[in-house]
């Protein structure tokens, strides 16, 4: 066998333009909730409209998933990326010279547009030009993710006190440009190929690789095909992958979208400290990433990893609702915060339970394009009945209620098979 190639030997700018895209499809989603108390000091946004503001994730991220295989199809993917990390970068600017509650809404709109058209593109950019390396691969695109999760919290508050809250914003912009970069340099020397065929077979890593993880075929990523996509709805196994998907979506919008109003209100903690607790959520997802690629390819570890991320969010949900202080509510937000665990989960599933890029980029469209459907109405919900009720008990009732009515759907993905396996148990050929 074959040894695989250095991970970055002629690969350096694809290297850097799937990190850079990846970093940028979670900083923005993670870098305005910290600093609404800063907004609602220049100009009125009311709880509908942040509700809306919540909800414009998984919406645009559902409707540019479903989207984003046909632009690929016109115009290849690193073209597509080029657009999508194009509309991320000027969202994010624009973000920043908001001058009301519907420009707010609509640049967040831009951006996720482009993060929508991003978290499609990803998953087969790594098969294109990583086919011999998908376990490092997907360890370093959840990682980039995860800390570009942590980051914008982080160093929201801090920014907006020194420079404002525009810049704070803004500045984010910086990595989606930098992004941009490496793609318009292989589309301008013609260094768009990718790896050549067959050398994903010959390509195997022992260490961290799956036979159902890694290409046998040509690296060319293929057009999505709606007879696939039809026979996906009739699949337990997809609907399972997709449920898992939405409970990650469900439970990271709604936080980025009200935990620092939460936390503040229910535990009188301050704004900084909100902010703090908001990254200590995103931070809890950063082991998972690097851990849950290994422990599911590997060890095949999908339920008992599943398990973890169910118990402990229900926990700390439970630890919010109950008893919450300025001191024990830094444990139940870590304890929440385990639930990012399902993210890294969901995408090493759309690799590990499909044969070939051509239906990795089809199970890749319906999951994520699914998920986001059914996350979409959640964080305009928790608005809703946080004002109707004046209280986060309902709320977190309908929190816990999801991660509840998820655990069978996280048993069934678990499945140790692939949709084209379950197809042909079921219908005959796939």
């Amino acid at each position: 066998m074959t040894a695989p190639r250095p991970l970055a030997r002629g690969r350096i700018l694809a290297l850097l333009g799937i990190l850079l895209c990846a970093f940028s499809l979670r900083s923005a989603v993670a870098s305005l909730s910290p600093l609404l108390d800063y907004v609602a000091a220049d100009f009125a946004v009311s709880a509908v409209v942040l509700g809306l503001i919540g909800t414009a994730p998984p919406v645009c991220f559902a409707i540019f998933g479903l989207c984003t295989p046909l632009l690929e199809r016109r115009f290849g993917l690193e073209r597509v990326t080029v657009l999508a990390l194009t509309a991320i970068a000027a969202g994010l600017v624009l973000r920043g010279f908001a001058g009301g509650s519907l420009s707010l809404l609509f640049t967040t709109a831009l951006i996720f547009a482009g993060v929508g058209m991003g978290n499609i593109l990803v998953p087969p950019l790594v098969k294109k030009y990583f086919a011999d390396r998908i376990g490092v691969m997907l360890t370093l695109y959840t990682t980039a993710m995860a800390v570009s999760t942590v980051l914008p919290p982080l160093v929201a508050v801090p920014v907006a006190d020194a420079a404002g809250w525009r810049v704070s914003l803004g500045l984010w912009g910086v990595f989606a440009l930098a992004g941009i970069v490496p793609w318009v340099l292989m589309l301008a020397t013609g260094r768009t190929a990718g790896l050549p065929a067959g050398a994903a077979a010959r390509g195997t890593e022992a260490a961290d690789a799956d036979p159902a993880v890694l290409s046998t075929g040509p690296i060319a990523v293929a057009p999505t095909s709606s007879r696939l996509f039809a026979r996906l709805l009739r699949l337990p196994l997809a609907w399972s992958i997709a449920v898992v998907f939405s409970t990650s979506s469900i439970m990271a919008y709604v936080a980025f979208a009200w935990l620092p109003s939460m936390v503040s209100e229910i535990a009188g903690v301050s704004a900084v400290e909100a902010g703090l607790l908001l990254s200590l959520f995103a931070v809890m997802g950063l082991p998972a990433s690097l851990l849950v690629p290994v422990l599911v390819v590997r060890f095949q570890a999908t339920r008992p990893v599943y398990a973890v991320g169910s118990i402990a969010g229900l926990l700390g949900v439970l630890g919010l609702l109950l008893w919450s202080n300025p001191v024990t509510v830094w444990l139940w937000t870590g304890l929440f915060g385990i639930v990012g665990v399902m993210f890294p989960l969901a995408l090493v599933l759309i690799s590990i339970r499909s044969r070939t890029p051509e239906s990795a980029v089809v199970l890749s469209s319906f999951v994520q394009s699914v998920g986001y459907v059914i996350a979409a109405g959640f964080p305009l919900v928790v608005g809703v009945l946080h004002e109707a009720t004046g209280s986060w008990r309902v709320p977190l009732l309908v929190i816990l209620g999801v991660l509840i009515v998820s655990i069978p759907f996280g048993f069934i993905a678990g499945s140790r098979r692939t949709v084209e396996e379950e197809w042909e148990r079921r219908h005959g050929r796939w």
